[in-house]
């Protein structure tokens, strides 16, 4: 497979670009940084021998390696994205690479005492042994998801060097502004042209994911009414206290920090608030599309219920639908999933079947008549600064685009 170096080396020139998204810019891509890795990667797409390669106005790259068969087979594709959480930085990133890794602490940065200990990460005991690629603990790595590029890149470059390897035709996808929800917003799925798709953006080796949360944000607006408190009996309306009332009348439990699997729950993310108004901001979310509905209708009737309550229309609110579960769009076509599974036992995984707490590209792309489940890129902690990836996970990630390929290529 692709020589361990080579693989870190390019990794490494990928996570050194600083590609952070901007969830307050309307452009696309939302940050002009962007361009620099995505310009980049069309050039080493074109020297690794893909054909087909563009990239659009939106920064939205597709590349085809081309069907070495003489018989008909589906059209696959592979699809990550090269964006980086506005969470934590992705400025000046320092990559260090722990070779042979003793299962012990890591000291990330010695000067601000960041440690990376298993005592807090214990899946890093996974890896003793291998070769960990880390954080200089002051900003994210940004595996997620340059590690899907990274494997795509490398898989197509061992396909193009060993044709002895039969296959179909290939697309690949990359894309920017994943992390603010908008990777699939631009892409044109008529032109990538893909039967179905797999993203390469899951995080411990062996993750196969074909369900995600179902998605809403809701803003939620409260109206006061400020006069001097000296005069104020009867009069004032101190809306953050209606917002309290607002957040103590929602499930407590049913919040991030009580959840797993495929619990849903409400997050409230953000409160500004002042006497003459307050903002909540939530996000709702749940894999069951039934419960997600039943949960925008609890925002809904608690607004309406206060407001009868104080007798005035005090509480107003606006949901909208960010995303949906893949799982309808995929199980009708389960054997995409065989699939990938069948090239992770190929490859000596053992595949980790799970929903996602999350979204992905590929929820939306399947409802966008692009099937596409989620497979693991080998990364763990994302979105902070102890984020790392152990190159093997890579390397077998490698091996799974390739056994995908060849089990897609053969002739029925």
């Amino acid at each position: 497979m692709i020589e361990k170096q080579h693989l870190i080396n390019r990794f490494v020139s990928y996570v050194t670009v600083d590609t952070e998204s901007d969830p307050e810019s309307n452009t696309t891509p939302s940050s002009a940084k962007q361009w620099d890795l995505a310009n980049a990667l069309v050039e080493e797409l074109k020297q690794i021998g893909l054909q087909d390669v563009t990239i659009d106005e939106n920064a939205y790259i597709m590349a085809t390696l081309p069907s070495n068969v003489d018989y008909e087979t589906p059209v696959i594709g592979f699809i990550s994205h090269f964006d980086t959480t506005p969470d934590f930085t992705g400025a000046n990133v320092k990559p260090q690479i722990i070779e042979n890794y003793d299962g012990k602490d890591i000291v990330l940065n010695e000067a601000e005492n960041i440690i990376l200990s298993p005592d807090d990460f214990d899946d890093l005991l996974l890896y003793k042994g291998q070769t960990l690629i880390t954080t200089d603990g002051t900003t994210l790595l940004g595996a997620d998801d340059k590690a899907g590029i990274a494997e795509i890149i490398s898989a197509m470059e061992y396909l193009v060097n060993h044709p002895e390897l039969k296959h179909g035709t290939i697309k690949v996808g990359f894309t920017p502004d994943e992390e603010i929800g908008r990777g699939a917003h631009k892409f044109d799925v008529d032109k990538f042209g893909a039967d179905w798709a797999y993203t390469m953006d899951g995080s411990q080796i062996g993750e196969l994911e074909y369900e995600n949360f179902n998605a809403a944000g809701a803003v939620v607006t409260i109206k006061g009414k400020i006069v001097h408190p000296g005069y104020a009996k009867g009069k004032m309306i101190n809306s953050m206290y209606i917002a309290t009332d607002f957040i103590n009348s929602l499930p407590r439990m049913e919040t991030p920090e009580h959840t797993e699997d495929r619990q849903g729950f409400f997050h409230l993310y953000s409160i500004n608030g002042e006497v003459d108004g307050t903002k909540l901001q939530y996000i709702i979310r749940d894999h069951d599309r039934g419960h997600f509905e039943a949960r925008k209708e609890m925002i809904q009737k608690l607004a309406e219920e206060l407001n009868e309550q104080y007798e005035k229309e005090l509480i107003s609110v606006e949901i909208k639908d960010q995303y949906f579960n893949m799982r309808e769009k995929v199980e009708p076509v389960m054997h995409i999933v065989d699939i990938a599974e069948e090239a992770m036992k190929m490859a000596n995984i053992i595949p980790l079947i799970k929903p996602i707490r999350g979204g992905t590209d590929g929820s939306q792309l399947s409802f966008m008549g692009l099937p596409c489940p989620n497979i693991f890129a080998g990364g763990h902690n994302f979105h902070g600064r102890f984020e790392y990836v152990p190159v093997e996970s890579m390397l077998k990630a490698i091996e799974v685009i390739v056994n995908i390929a060849q089990l897609v290529g053969k002739k029925k």
